[in-house]
């Protein structure tokens, strides 16, 4: 039988994940999610080629070695899991020293806590997966595949703060984030355009977590998240850039401890913080409250807004690409952000828009408008399979 690799994919309410048999093209075994684990969690899986079935999993909430938990059930009733070759983990932050995939044994793992601070939600929850699926799968190895690798290769002047050398030094920098998922687009990028892979192009990663990256050749050469997933764009629950004044404004007139200004800048800002009814795209576009509107309209600016600055650090712009849930999925802010980036001569097309098919911007735009549906489980796969590989 034919060896299989498990990605695993956390997001902050949800486990996706994908089964692969190990060889050159990554053949699809299966593939689904445990969605919604805060309320009413639910079970999604489907074989290639076959529908999906769905099951509930009472009230929740879920946590997320639970989660965890039901997908190895899954495994096991699927395939087996003697044939579980290797599981590999989107894990959001590898620093200084993780640029590309790495097995995770104990030294690792030991390097990887101490960047907890640095992302403190998701890199606990991805360690946490980590850790319960070495004990569901013992004879699987366990391969980290990071998020800020592949903004490692930036100029360093992109990667700078404005702080005393001493500080930098010691690993105060922009790392980036997203990039599992921006590696998957521009290695389709690559496939259509070649080793140039659209040129000058700024990938729009929207979901609940949000970021820009402006990539030259398929290579990241700036992005919006800095030092922490907390920065650039608005997104779901996060309040993206902040003046740092606020911060210290914060902690010193407010009187508020540190734990209650991460949770605040983390799960209570953003599109739910402007809104005060939800951080869910869709929901505030169905909503005619004036405060919906406003946190639409927040996103937008923000987004249009940055667009421009990478387009500055590219010196131009030959493609915007939107993908991520929101990107895939919303032609209403696709189009919102394309008025924002007309004068960069971006015209999106209404019809093709509306279809969501992969073009759609109009014959005349002088800059190409793609929507590429983001896969980070099968980049995850591919880059487990090229450190197998190595071994």
């Amino acid at each position: 039988m034919v060896p299989v690799i498990l990605a695993l994919n956390a997001g902050s309410s949800s486990l996706k994940f994908a089964l692969y048999e190990r060889r050159a093209s990554l053949p699809l075994v299966l593939k689904g999610s445990v969605a919604s684990l805060n309320s009413n969690p639910r079970l999604r899986v489907s074989g290639a080629g076959e529908p999906a079935r769905q099951r509930d999993l009472g009230a929740g909430p879920l946590d997320i070695g639970a989660a965890v938990e039901i997908v190895a059930d899954e495994i096991r009733s699927m395939v087996g899991v003697s044939r579980l070759e290797a599981v590999g983990h989107r894990i959001v932050h590898g620093g200084r020293t993780f640029t590309s995939p790495a097995f995770l044994d104990d030294d690792v793992v030991e390097d990887l806590r101490r960047l907890i601070p640095l992302a403190p939600i998701h890199q606990l929850q991805n360690l946490e997966i980590a850790d319960r699926a070495k004990k569901l799968f013992p004879g699987a190895a366990q391969v980290g595949c990071f998020d800020t690798a592949f903004h490692t290769g930036r100029p360093a002047v992109a990667k700078a703060y404005a702080l005393p050398r001493e500080l930098s030094e010691t690993g105060i920098q922009s790392y980036g984030f997203h990039g599992v998922s921006f590696g998957y687009i521009s290695s389709e990028l690559r496939k259509s355009y070649g080793p140039p892979a659209g040129g000058k192009v700024i990938v729009a990663h929207l979901g609940s977590g949000a970021s820009l990256c402006a990539m030259l050749d398929g290579k990241s050469v700036a992005t919006t998240m800095g030092f922490s997933p907390l920065d650039g764009l608005v997104m779901s629950t996060r309040c993206g850039s902040l003046d740092p004044g606020v911060v210290l404004y914060l902690l010193q007139e407010r009187s508020m401890r540190p734990d209650e200004v991460a949770k605040l800048l983390y799960d209570q800002s953003g599109l739910l913080g402007i809104s005060g009814m939800t951080g869910d795209m869709q929901r505030l576009l169905e909503s005619d409250r004036p405060e919906a509107r406003e946190a639409i309209d927040l996103f937008v600016y923000r987004t249009g807004r940055e667009i421009g600055s990478l387009a500055a650090a590219l010196g131009g712009l030959d493609m915007l690409v939107f993908t991520a849930g929101i990107g895939e999925n919303s032609p209403a802010i696709r189009d919102m952000i394309g008025k924002a980036a007309r004068w960069l001569g971006v015209q999106i097309d209404p019809d093709l828009n509306l279809q969501n098919g992969t073009l759609v911007s109009t014959p005349t735009s002088k800059v190409r408008v793609l929507v590429i549906p983001t896969d980070e489980e099968v980049a995850v796969a591919r880059e487990v399979l090229q450190l197998l590989e190595t071994r």
